[in-house]
């Protein structure tokens, strides 16, 4: 047990909440583990409690914990038990949030893709079928929380049963069963539930006729918005203390619109506000970090979805790289001003490395690599991505194609509903990039011979997050219904799922054409391991990796041009750089940089 020889301590929701029987204020920063690397983590919560703060709240992303059914991974960036040790170990008390469903800007707001292999099921309800499926997972995780509840002696004061579900949904009996899955499992400390702070949002996602805690999620206008939680809850006769469980700090960013930036002063005016009147506030976020992988999320919206960016910097207190921004010395400030008994102190700062003009020592086409890279698998039709058994990262379709025109003259190809983007490939030429709402459009393109190899690379760019899309259609990726040439579906398929978990077998001396997908290795060499930032200018769009490990997406629109490696992802000697690229745009040298690069748009939106 973690908690051994440890002081019993006690915490309650009242009209206020009370620890050891005293009044507390709740002065709390979210810092997901899922997005700063594990060898950062004291340094991200060691500068919470350094700027005054008490506690800290973190989702856990259940797709990362459970990639496959019913395979767990508790290492890594998952060892969960380690960062709520780590956040005791500093003094801060925790809230722990992990509900099935967490938003957050994070793949398909935490779901594991692999439950949209069950076309009959409907995840985030009390479908039984998905409840047996989350208990699983529960059976799993809750242990580690159950033993670190301050009622065992540990640091967790409160849990979250679900995340905005008032945004989405008004089943109570769903929300009640997730309770019940928790409870059953040990749970014993307050629970809550936080939502948007009006009415309709709250009547909708609480449980506070079952005595659970509502708080609310908002970033301004704080007077306004603890009024209306504050009317709700004697809406239902309960006097509980009035908590923002989402303050915004920022806000996240995605391709193709400008960088979101906050005011450091507006932002500790409204936090200050919030302290006035209310109970307790949690930073959102503290420490943003990275959506490391394939992990960003997707804005929903009527018919072209926007993605989101690799970097989840959120304009926050702490910046990508963890290190201390305006707004944690000016927030320090205010806490020191409010609460003059708070510890604080000065912050961690890390140093990031630059190196210029690293030159590529090789580079290799896609089409000549597929071998090291998967497996054919061969239909009729083509699959969609979740049913050929995969996630996240690109699916390249491949079929053959007679010429029944004239040879000079134009056929017409379509890729019938598709998601997200595709690369066209007659010949190993690229005849058509299609994106979301333009995937079904004519492809008009000269056939070359009289058969021709037809290659279609799909490209899943995250799922919708949040909102009504989330269980749509759309969310499956890949091609999900089929190619026509002239007016007819073409058959004969062989399928290759490129998720790009292992990219150590890829042979860079296999040849490279101009205009394919390919990939371009780079070496830099390092005296100790460190932080640094990837430069992507001058390269199109694909996904980098450091030492095998995919550090997440660029894309040349913009507006963050740069790619973030923590230093835990390095080491002493030479270490390898490889960038995936999918449009043949690139450079012959990378450089890397010791902080980030933004270009702001003139613009407000990619296309």
């Amino acid at each position: 047990m973690p908690n051994a020889g440890r002081n019993m301590h006690t915490f309650e929701v009242r009209e206020k909440f009370y620890l050891d029987g005293e009044p507390f204020t709740i002065l709390s920063g979210a810092i997901h583990p899922s997005r700063v690397h594990p060898s950062d983590w004291h340094h991200s919560l060691y500068n919470l409690k350094a700027m005054g703060f008490n506690t800290v709240e973190a989702y856990f992303t259940w797709n990362t914990i459970e990639p496959e059914p019913g395979v767990f991974d508790f290492t890594g960036f998952n060892d969960i038990a380690a960062f709520i040790d780590e956040a005791a170990s500093l003094g801060l008390w925790f809230i722990a949030r992990p509900s099935p469903y967490i938003c957050g800007e994070w793949e398909w707001g935490g779901l594991p893709a692999w439950l949209m292999r069950d076309r009959t099921m409907r995840p985030r309800s009390r479908d039984p079928k998905f409840l047996e499926i989350v208990a699983r997972y529960y059976d799993q995780l809750m242990p580690i929380l159950v033993e670190r509840q301050i009622t065992h002696g540990g640091n967790i004061i409160m849990m979250q049963v679900e995340n905005e579900y008032g945004s989405y949904c008004e089943d109570k009996g769903y929300l009640r069963a997730i309770r019940d899955l928790m409870v059953e499992r040990g749970v014993d400390v307050p629970l809550c539930t936080s939502d948007g702070p009006w009415r309709g949002c709250l009547r909708a996602g609480t449980l506070i006729d079952d005595d659970v805690l509502a708080t609310g999620n908002f970033g301004s206008r704080s007077a306004e918005n603890l009024a209306a939680l504050k009317a709700f809850h004697e809406e239902h006769g309960k006097t509980w203390p009035l908590m923002c469980m989402e303050f915004w700090d920022g806000w996240f960013n995605r391709w193709g619109e400008n960088v979101i930036r906050r005011d450091a002063d507006d932002l500790v005016a409204c936090v200050r506000e919030c302290l006035k009147i209310g109970d307790g506030v949690n930073l959102y976020m503290f420490h943003g970090g990275t959506n490391f992988g394939f992990m960003n999320a997707c804005s929903a919206r009527h018919t072209h979805d926007i993605h989101q960016v690799t970097s989840y910097d959120y304009d926050a207190p702490l910046n990508e790289e963890g290190n201390p921004t305006e707004k944690w010395y000016k927030l320090r400030d205010m806490v020191r001003e409010l609460y003059p008994d708070a510890w604080t102190a000065e912050p961690l700062v890390k140093q990031a490395v630059a190196i210029e003009g690293i030159p590529a020592t090789g580079r290799v086409s896609l089409f000549n690599v597929l071998d090291a890279l998967s497996e054919p698998v061969c239909s009729q039709h083509p699959q969609a991505m979740e049913d050929l058994g995969q996630s996240y990262g690109y699916t390249l379709y491949t079929t053959t194609v007679e010429r029944d025109v004239a040879p000079d003259a134009e056929e017409r190809i379509r890729v019938i509903d598709g998601r997200d983007r595709a690369k066209v490939y007659v010949e190993g030429s690229c005849v058509a990039t299609q994106y979301q709402e333009h995937i079904g459009e004519d492809i008009k393109c000269v056939l070359p011979a009289a058969r021709n190899r037809l290659d279609i690379l799909m490209e899943n760019m995250g799922r919708v997050g949040y909102g009504h899309k989330l269980l749509a259609d759309t969310q499956h990726k890949g091609i999900r219904t089929g190619v026509c040439v002239d007016l007819h579906f073409i058959t004969g398929w062989e399928q290759r799922s490129l998720p790009l978990t292992d990219i150590s077998g890829i042979d860079f001396s296999a040849g490279f054409q101009e205009g394919q997908p390919a990939f371009h290795r780079f070496e830099f060499t390092l005296e100790e391991p460190a932080d640094t930032f990837i430069d992507t200018t001058g390269f199109g769009k694909g996904c980098a990796f450091v030492n095998g490990v995919n550090v997440g997406r660029f894309w040349e629109v913009g507006p963050i041009m740069t790619l973030y490696v923590p230093h835990g992802f390095t080491h002493a000697g030479v270490n390898e750089l490889v960038l995936f690229e999918t449009e043949g745009v690139y450079e012959s040298t990378i450089s890397l940089r010791s902080e980030p690069l933004i270009n702001q748009l003139d613009k407000e939106g990619v296309e």
